[in-house]
């Protein structure tokens, strides 16, 4: 039973060995050039991979998550969509290196259409690659295809954004109700105990949340205790 769990979890993987199996056995010309190939990548994904997930980390450690809903949530509208065209276009490495921080972004509220405008504009009008296209195909082409880009890009984020919902994005984690605090950043300075002490208490080096009542929450006292955070480790959606 665990070796079919294991298999079906890791389907595509066998997929592809199965497919390198076969080539190997009809074209081993070309399954010594795809395992190059292959191998290449994967060096070059070891080099930047850990350093994404750093970046990513750092980005899910500094900035809040209403900030995010306010800039990228679907609320945020053409000022969303604005600011994921840029994002993506001015991002740097390989379109796989956006995936974590996708993850990220959608984790505290980025919605689905603007995730999939950065990851497209990453992809195919990042300001390095136009100015490339300028140099070899001209001005004009660029520009023409940047725009005819740009309008699908918007065309397909809309379609997606119907298709796809929050649920089908594996590993997103649950929306979660009422006063959390990140005990990875946590820091334990215990300015929030200090500010609300009938929330919020001290257990060794970490801030905790007690048990509370939301109908008796004070809710400028808790905005205060989120504001003091020095960490930002502190969410709430009360």
């Amino acid at each position: 039973m665990n070796i079919i769990k294991k298999a079906k979890d890791n389907l595509f993987f066998i997929l592809v060995l199965l497919v390198y199996l076969l080539i190997s056995i009809f074209r081993p010309t070309m399954a010594f050039e795809s395992v190059k190939n292959s191998a290449y990548y994967i060096k070059e994904m070891l080099i930047i991979m850990p350093v994404i997930f750093v970046l990513t980390a750092l980005l899910d450690l500094w900035v809040p998550k209403d900030k995010i809903m306010q800039l990228l949530g679907k609320e945020a509208k053409g000022k969303g969509l604005v600011l994921s065209f840029i994002i993506g276009s001015i991002s740097a490495g390989p379109i796989y290196a956006a995936f974590p921080m996708s993850i990220m972004l959608h984790k505290k509220g980025a919605s689905i259409r603007n995730i999939v405008v950065i990851l497209s504009s990453w992809a195919v009008i990042k300001i390095p690659m136009l100015l490339s296209e300028a140099k070899f195909l001209g001005p004009k082409f660029m520009i023409i295809r940047w725009v005819l880009t740009v309008l699908a890009i918007i065309i397909f984020s809309w379609i997606a954004d119907k298709i796809i919902k929050d649920e089908d994005i594996p590993n997103k984690e649950e929306v979660k109700v009422g006063i959390e605090i990140n005990k990875k950043a946590c820091i334990g300075c215990s300015l929030c105990v200090k500010t609300y002490p009938e929330v919020f208490k001290m257990d060794g080096k970490k801030a905790f949340v007690k048990d509370y009542d939301e109908d008796t929450v004070n809710k400028e006292k808790l905005n205060e205790a989120v504001k003091v955070c020095p960490v930002k480790a502190i969410e709430s959606d009360l």
